[in-house]
């Protein structure tokens, strides 16, 4: 086959392209250039310079045709506005997420298609493989990477079939050591270097430094909310139905700045998140106090000390069905259907119980323990096992 690698100057895609090339494909590499401004990068330079270098000389060691593209306005267009709008609304966007759905997947995906390309290929710890039905029709599976602590599914939960049908993850099925190994040991230039940081493509950046780019900062104040506070102990109601249960766990706690007391001030609540903790500039206390709610229009942030604080967990989320995607569309659910799943709300968190709940109007996912800090915003994927059915963003 013809199969076009992203090549990011990273080790990851430099050993995919390796990879394909033994297995008798011919490969052709693209560098996707998505960012010129090296303002905001912490680095003296942007990083993508950098980047493209290295994966011309990974190329050219692999003697491999290379070519970079540039797709800066699209990015911009696509992600970085996205985050902003996101932001200023006091949500919490995923750009990794986005990038592969809108970028690397889409456009990226349509360019190779056009240069005669059968498939794409990128350096993801995902698989992806097929079944067929009794009536010949092929379904694409998208898998976890074997290297538990790599796995990077979540980062492609929002992939349709048609995507996968094009999509080849060739390290998925190895280990982040393994990887690194077989780039010394074919002299790789990238075999030693670290895992890129910070934001998809834009190299490492300092996000309140990026945001306040398009987000003014505003001052205004931290309210702290008590463990002991009446908002937590009220007795929780009986319910005529599922549906209204899962609408009262899922619903945020309407804080008001007379609930608590005020401790500090802070320079605009679009530039932070829920569940964080650093750049507050709270002391006098015994444990870290986390942001457990924003007021975005009256600019106030709400925290709570400590890990175990009441106002950091909840059971369950909602997700608008304007917002669902099944990347099983044939286990796509109807209205008053259950599933018992995995989920996750983050990259980095261990699959957890869940039951997946279809009404009408909304979709629910009901957590058999409360989790931390569900963002608005944020990403949530469910699992059958190893294989990633579906997301949505959290509402």
């Amino acid at each position: 086959m013809k199969v076009v690698v992203g090549l990011s100057g990273g080790v990851d895609s430099s050993v995919t392209a390796y990879l394909l090339q033994q297995q008798g494909h011919e490969v052709v590499a693209l560098f996707m250039r998505n960012w010129n401004d090296a303002s905001v990068t912490l680095e003296d330079e942007c990083p993508w310079i950098e980047d493209s270098n290295d994966a011309l000389m990974v190329a050219q060691k692999l003697g491999i045709p290379f070519q970079v593209i540039d797709m800066s306005d699209l990015y911009k267009e696509r992600i970085v506005d996205y985050m902003f709008a996101e932001y200023e609304k006091g949500r919490t966007p995923n750009p990794d997420v986005l990038c592969n759905r809108e970028v690397k997947f889409d456009v990226f995906m349509k360019t190779a298609l056009s240069l005669g390309a059968d498939k794409v290929a990128t350096g993801h710890y995902a698989q992806v493989n097929s079944t067929f039905d009794e009536n010949g029709k092929e379904t694409f599976h998208l898998l976890a990477g074997k290297d538990d602590n790599k796995d990077q599914s979540y980062f492609l939960c929002q992939l349709s079939q048609d995507q996968l049908s094009k999509a080849l993850f060739p390290i998925g099925e190895l280990t982040k050591p393994r990887v690194r190994e077989i780039a010394k040991e074919i002299g790789l230039v990238t075999a030693d270097k670290k895992d890129s940081q910070g934001l998809c493509f834009i190299g490492k950046v300092s996000l309140p430094q990026f945001l306040q780019q398009q987000l003014v900062p505003k001052e205004g104040e931290i309210v702290e909310i008590f463990k002991d506070s009446p908002l937590f102990s009220a007795e929780k109601p009986e319910f005529s139905s599922k549906e209204k249960e899962l609408e009262f766990l899922s619903q945020k706690i309407d804080y008001k700045k007379t609930d608590g007391k005020i401790i500090g001030k802070h320079q605009g609540a679009q530039f932070f998140t829920i569940g964080q903790s650093k750049g507050l500039g709270i002391g006098g206390h015994k444990e870290s106090c986390f942001i457990i709610s924003r007021d975005m229009e009256n600019n106030i942030l709400f925290v709570g000390e400590g890990h175990q604080f009441p106002g950091l967990h909840k059971k369950a989320l909602k997700i608008d069905n304007s917002e669902l995607h099944w990347v099983r569309e044939d286990l796509r659910m109807k209205n008053g259907e259950s599933m018992e799943v995995t989920a996750k709300i983050r990259y980095r968190q261990p699959l957890q119980k869940a039951t997946l709940y279809q009404f009408e109007d909304v979709f629910y996912i009901e957590f058999e323990e409360a989790q931390s800090a569900i963002a608005e915003g944020q990403f949530a994927a469910w699992y059958i096992g190893e294989e990633l059915i579906g997301s949505g963003v959290i509402g």
